[in-house]
Formats: structure tokens, C-alpha cells, sequence
């Protein structure tokens, strides 16, 4: 039924509003669906140059019988693989910062839908708050997910590990090529390989922090949604 003009707004005004926010919301779509791809191809090439990388290591070593030039050309490897994972980790962190704006943004969007319609809010799983609470409920739907179990778990800590390695194969040659003892140079690759990995850990969460930190929402939560089941709590089953 249409709406009179004094009353609010007519219903060509209210569908004009939903098309618009439908528009930026695919469009919000299409922009994490292709964050996510291009991520996941720079990290399966990642993986896929160390692999090989590390192959063709093996294979130098076999067929020069470990000759003097050997470890000059392992250390070359090692070292591009190293830079290449460097930057795909950037690219990653990168993304995953968008992720969880393009997340909000959605939410805020799912906002707008509910003000238009305030029945079809009950139907929503994903979160209609465009804060940080908002966000981590629709990574999780029907409970809450630790930080740690989402850091953990991420390709973002696939890749710093990965790259942490890598590394610590890098500095460990060096080590080994300007003649330290086997006991150091062993050392030393393991310490790089901690300090790559608590080091990337902590810029990606400095990078979260500090966008939460200068952003104002829109819609925050007032509390956490009912479906967060509470531990220990079993799950209420239908009669």
C-alpha cells in the first residue's frame, strides 16, 4: 500500500532506498570475493615457489656433489623465496584488514535493510551491528570464536609461519657459509624464525587494533546476541 508523502516515505522512495543499498551491498561482494581470491592465489604461488625452491635445492646438492658454488646458489634461493614471502605476507595481512572492513560494511548495510523493515531483523543470523562485536558475530554465527582460535586458524598465521621458516633456513646458510659452527648456525635460524613470526603476529594485531581504534560505528551492540551459546551450557533441545 502506498505510503502518503506526509506520513513518510512513499513507497517508490522506499524501493528506490532498497535498490541503492542492494547495489552497494553486492558490490561489497564482489569486492571480498575478489580480495579473497587474488590472496589465495598469491599464497598458493607462495607455496608452490617454495616447494619447488626447496626441490630444486636438493637436486643442485645431488647432481654438483655439494660443490663450492653450491651454497652461494642455495642461499640465493632461499633468499627470493624469502623476499617472495615477505610480500605475500603483507598482501595478506593487507586483506585480511580488508575482510573485516568489507564484514561491517555489510553490516551496517544489513542495518538500513532492518530499518526499512523492522519484522525481517528476526531472520538474521549475521549481525546488524557495525562494530566489533557486530563483526565477530557474523564470523560466528552460533558461538563466540577466541581470538586466538581465529588467529590460529587463519591464512594469515599459514603464511607468517611459512615465511618464518624460510627465513631461518636464510639465516641459518649464512651462517653456516661464513663458517660459524653447525650448533649456531642452527641457533641462529631458529631465533630469526621466532623473531619473524612474533614479530608478523604483532604487527597484524597492531594493524586490527589501530582500525578499530579511530573508527565510529553507526549501529553499536548493546549486548551479545542470544544464539552465543553460553560454555558449559548444553544446547536447548526441541520437545
Amino acid at each position: 500500500m502506498a505510503t502518503d508523502a506526509g506520513d513518510g516515505p512513499t513507497d517508490a522512495a522506499l524501493a528506490r532506498r532498497l535498490q541503492i543499498l542492494a547495489t552497494e551491498h553486492w558490490g561489497l561482494l564482489a569486492a571480498r570475493s575478489t580480495a579473497q581470491s587474488e590472496v589465495l592465489t598469491r599464497i598458493t604461488i607462495h607455496l608452490t615457489l617454495v616447494s619447488a625452491g626447496l626441490v630444486t635445492i636438493g637436486l643442485l646438492g645431488q647432481a654438483s656433489h655439494f660443490a663450492d658454488w653450491f651454497p652461494a646458489a642455495a642461499l640465493s634461493i632461499l633468499g627470493f623465496v624469502a623476499a617472495v614471502g615477505l610480500l605475500t605476507m603483507m598482501r595478506v595481512l593487507a586483506v585480511s584488514e580488508e575482510d573485516f572492513m568489507y564484514v561491517t560494511a555489510m553490516n551496517r548495510i544489513r542495518a538500513a535493510y532492518a530499518d526499512l523493515d523492522r519484522d525481517v531483523s528476526v531472520y538474521f543470523l549475521d549481525s546488524v551491528h557495525d562494530d566489533e562485536l557486530g563483526m565477530r558475530v557474523t564470523y560466528s554465527f552460533f558461538r563466540h570464536r577466541g581470538s586466538a582460535e581465529q588467529m590460529l586458524g587463519s591464512s594469515t598465521m599459514l603464511s607468517i609461519l611459512v615465511n618464518a621458516v624460510v627465513t631461518g633456513m636464510f639465516a641459518g646458510g649464512l651462517c653456516a657459509a661464513v663458517g660459524a659452527p653447525v650448533g649456531v648456525a642452527v641457533a641462529v635460524g631458529v631465533l630469526i624464525g621466532l623473531v619473524v613470526t612474533v614479530a608478523a603476529s604483532w604487527y597484524g594485531g597492531y594493524r586490527y587494533l589501530s582500525a578499530w581504534r579511530t573508527y565510529e560505528p553507526l549501529s553499536p551492540s548493546e549486548e551479545r546476541p542470544p544464539h552465543w551459546r553460553v560454555a558449559g551450557k548444553a544446547p536447548r533441545r526441541l520437545p
